[in-house]
Formats: C-alpha cells, sequence, structure tokens
C-alpha cells in the first residue's frame, strides 16, 4: 500500500519502515565545553519566569552559552509546526494552526525582559495561507521590537515567501538590520534535501531583497556534511555573492535523529571550513563565519556591524 506524504516533503526512515544505521562517531573538534557566566544565568531565569520558548534551547544550539551571554537569541514565530519537511530540520511538520495576530507584540515583550542587544527572528514556513499575510506578521514583529527597545538590532531569517516581490518588499521595507534567508545546500542536492523550496528562488528572494534595500545587508547560510562536495560549497558562495549577499555562515549537519531525517554524510574537518573562509573572504563577502559548531544566528550582532560598516564605505 502506497504511503500519502504532507506536500513538500520528503519521507524518512520511519514512514519507510527501513533500518537505521549506526551513526558517525564525533571527531574531537566538535566536544563544547559548558561556559556560563551571570547573563547567561539570568536569561536562563527570565526565560523559565516568562514561560518563553527559544530556538537557541529548543535545538539544543552548541553556542547558546555565548550567545546568551553576549544578550542575543532567536525566537521562533508563525506558529511550531512547519508546512514543508527538509531532511536536515527538527521543526515539526504539519498542519498549522490559526496565525496569532498578537505574536509580534509578545516577542517585542521577551526581548524586552530579557534585555537583548540583538534578536534574531526566524520562522516556520506557512504555505497554508498567502505570502502577503505572512510578510505583513514579519514587518509587524520588526516594528514592535523597534518600538519597545529601540537600541535593540533586530535579523530577520525568513522562508521563501514563495519568492513573491510583494511580500519580500513588505518585510524589507519595515527595515530590519539584517535580512537573512538560508540556501542550506547545493544546487545538486536541493530537491533531495530541501524538496519545498527551489534553489533559484532562494537566490532570487535574497536578490530581491538587496534589490529593495540595497543598504540592509543581507545574509544566508549553507549546511555542511550532508552529501556535497568541496566545489559545490564553493558553487554556493559564488552564487550568493552574484546575488549581493553580504554575510555568510557555514556549518556542520548535525543529524537530530537517526530515524526521521537524513544520515550525517561525513564530519568536515577545520581545516576545510578554514578554506571556506578564506574563499568567502576572497569573493567579498563582509563577514563569513565558517566553523563545525557555527550556527545561522552565530554572532548576529558582530556580523551586523561588519556588514553595515562595508556597506556605509560604498555610500
Amino acid at each position: 500500500m502506497s504511503q500519502v506524504f504532507f506536500g513538500g516533503s520528503i519521507p524518512t526512515r520511519a514512514d519507510l519502515g527501513e533500518s537505521v544505521p549506526a551513526p558517525l562517531p564525533r571527531p574531537p573538534w566538535l566536544k563544547t565545553k559548558l561556559k556560563t557566566g551571570p547573563n547567561f544565568s539570568e536569561l536562563k531565569g527570565l526565560v523559565r519566569g516568562l514561560d518563553l520558548h527559544t530556538v537557541c534551547e529548543e535545538a539544543s544550539c552548541p553556542n547558546i552559552y555565548e550567545c546568551w551571554e553576549a544578550k542575543e537569541a532567536t525566537f521562533l514565530i508563525l506558529g511550531d509546526k512547519c508546512t514543508r519537511r527538509c531532511g536536515f530540520c527538527d521543526i515539526a511538520t504539519g498542519k498549522p494552526g490559526a496565525l496569532d495576530k498578537n505574536e509580534p507584540y509578545r516577542v517585542a515583550d521577551a526581548v524586552s525582559h530579557m534585555g537583548l542587544n540583538f534578536a534574531v527572528i526566524t520562522g516556520v514556513e506557512r504555505d497554508d495561507v498567502a505570502p502577503k499575510t505572512v510578510a505583513e506578521i514579519w514587518a509587524e514583529t520588526i516594528r514592535a521590537i523597534r518600538a519597545r527597545i529601540p537600541g535593540c538590532g533586530i535579523e530577520v531569517l525568513t522562508g521563501d515567501l514563495k519568492g513573491d516581490r510583494q511580500a519580500i518588499d513588505i518585510v524589507v521595507d519595515a527595515e530590519p538590520e539584517v535580512f537573512a534567508h538560508n540556501l542550506e545546500t547545493t544546487r545538486r542536492l536541493h530537491r533531495k534535501i530541501r524538496p519545498g523550496f527551489r534553489y533559484e528562488r532562494s537566490l532570487a528572494v535574497l536578490e530581491m531583497a538587496k534589490q529593495r534595500k540595497p543598504n540592509i545587508p543581507t545574509k544566508s547560510n549553507i549546511i555542511v556534511g550532508m552529501g556535497e562536495t568541496f566545489e559545490e560549497v564553493v558553487e554556493c558562495l559564488t552564487d550568493l555573492r552574484e546575488v549581493g549577499v553580504d554575510l555568510m555562515t557555514i556549518g556542520q549537519y548535525l543529524s537530530p535523529s537517526l530515524e526521521h531525517h537524513i544520515p550525517v554524510d561525513r564530519w568536515v574537518t577545520p581545516e576545510e571550513f578554514s578554506e571556506y573562509k578564506r574563499i568567502g573572504e576572497d569573493l567579498g563577502f563582509a563577514w563569513v563565519e565558517s566553523g563545525p559548531l557555527v550556527r545561522s544566528s552565530y554572532h548576529a550582532g558582530k556580523q551586523y556591524q561588519a556588514a553595515a560598516a562595508k556597506l556605509g564605505s560604498r555610500n
């Protein structure tokens, strides 16, 4: 009997009843040490007291201690269920609930209570509603944070908004400090790993944002260790620079589960990450954060400052 999977999804081993392979043993460079300080402890207490949820905790980010010490955190909006399923992502796929028009103000309250210097806002894909409707919530979240905490920097990490130019304009017209959309993987692997997305459409989203507001830095991310080649990563970097992307993050894929996600293909060495950084800088990115434990929002505030300085020098 054939099985039907959610649109824009990939079947997992659990779906197909396949056996689960043994995980690759992690190399020494992927081991981290717990480093906490007063800011981390304070934010952790605030999160517990306000019954908040951050991507930092829910995704078990290895950089949570460093980012929270710097008063930076990442929030998830638009619900907790995504209408697409990517092979690397741990966010639940399913039919989302109704959009919450009060969500932007709750996020602003959270940012204020946590005393953040820089907030990254990401969200699930909502193919069940019009891109313009989704974009209005992104824009209102930016405005709400800015009204409540004027000095806080804001990065939005949006989905592809179905490549809708009007929706993209709505988001960038709210003027976040950084507009980000993640390419995540190479051209060859895109349909396999991100079946609900399109490589060229993601590039177009970043290009449209840059065309609309040239002085707002654009940003993207690549996850390595999912079956790509070195040359394909360089192709991604080249393609992203050609559409004007300013900021780049590159990190190691860590499979959230053996049953429901694609396996790790290989552990990328620190030396290879250093080479990606060198190549990216040669291509002209304002900032390249490349390393085994790097995640999309890592050093977000520093990245913005670097891009702002470079873009300002072009005026």
